[in-house]
């Protein structure tokens, strides 16, 4: 059985459309660094390099990254692509009416792009929600052209650790999903083929007033419960009221209970024709993480 349920997925994720942007704050930070990546693209170019061609942004919400990809390569045709409609249509207030980016509904695991098309492929904060990482890659390659640059950012297993341990002190049921460790991650984009990646990793805390309102954001944001394995009921007052007390000992001197966030980045290049996707036990590099540098460490 796959880890996450793709259709609760899809309709948190249309259900959060309207109000997303101004629970994201956090997503949108992320997105605001992970485009200082696309900088790679004009030093690999050249400053009288071409500019993009096709520019897809995979997972991309009511899109305010492919609006400013659009704004940064005016002649390049951009593809905002999205599991959820609603966000599409939040998508299209971005778009502008001369010469609007073109908005896609699909899933990122099975991209209708055509092979070999795309030269810079953005995906920032979607990963998380996919239960294959290397297949995910591989895909992505399929659909970009040799030496087009990769940049994609997910969230690392220290993400709301807080809240995991607080439910875990009275439910057995999951309540929060697994993330990929660092290593884990490099070693994906690797398995699929993509050459000279480099990954950063960024470590936030936010802060709240108490266990309801770190829930009603995560809501707000599309950021539900998609496990397979979640309990299908409703968590009931008593598991509630057990995790929340389990949470408050973390209370900090401002009054405020913390919430760690983890994000690791990555950009990449896809590589020649030709060039193998490494199965599992075969020429797997390990990425150890003395040698991943921590390119900042936000609070």
């Amino acid at each position: 059985m796959n880890t996450f349920d793709q259709r609760h997925i899809r309709r948190a994720f249309s259900r959060s459309a309207a109000g997303y942007d101004a629970a994201a704050a956090l997503q949108h930070e992320v997105e605001k660094r992970l485009m200082e990546s696309l900088e790679y693209f004009a030093l690999r170019t050249g400053p009288d390099g071409a500019e993009p061609g096709v520019v897809l942004d995979v997972g991309c919400g009511p899109a305010h990254a492919a609006a400013a990809m659009h704004k940064r390569w005016p002649k390049a045709r951009v593809i905002a692509l999205d599991l959820a409609m609603p966000m599409l249509r939040e998508a299209k207030k971005q778009a502008g009416w001369w010469k609007p980016f073109s908005r896609v509904c699909a899933d990122l695991r099975a991209l209708p792009i055509a092979d070999g098309s795309v030269d810079v492929l953005f995906c920032n904060l979607s990963l998380q929600w996919v239960d294959d990482l290397p297949a995910a890659f591989a895909n992505f390659r399929r659909v970009m052209k040799p030496g087009g640059l990769l940049v994609c950012s997910t969230f690392g297993p220290e993400t709301l650790q807080e809240l995991r341990d607080a439910f875990a002190q009275g439910d057995a049921a999951p309540h929060v999903s697994p993330f990929p460790p660092i290593a884990q991650f490099g070693d994906a984009l690797v398995m699929a083929g993509f050459r000279d990646p480099v990954l950063d990793r960024d470590r936030f805390t936010l802060t709240y007033e108490d266990l309801p309102s770190l829930m009603r954001e995560l809501r707000a944001m599309g950021a539900t419960n998609a496990l397979h394995r979640r309990r299908h009921t409703l968590t009931g007052r008593a598991r509630f009221s057990a995790a929340a007390a389990a949470y408050e000992p973390l209370r900090r001197d401002d009054g405020k209970l913390p919430s760690t966030w983890e994000v690791l980045y990555a950009h990449a290049w896809a590589p020649p024709p030709g060039a193998p996707i490494r199965g599992q036990g075969e020429d797997i590099a390990a990425v150890p993480l003395s040698r991943i540098p921590i390119r900042r460490r936000g609070e």
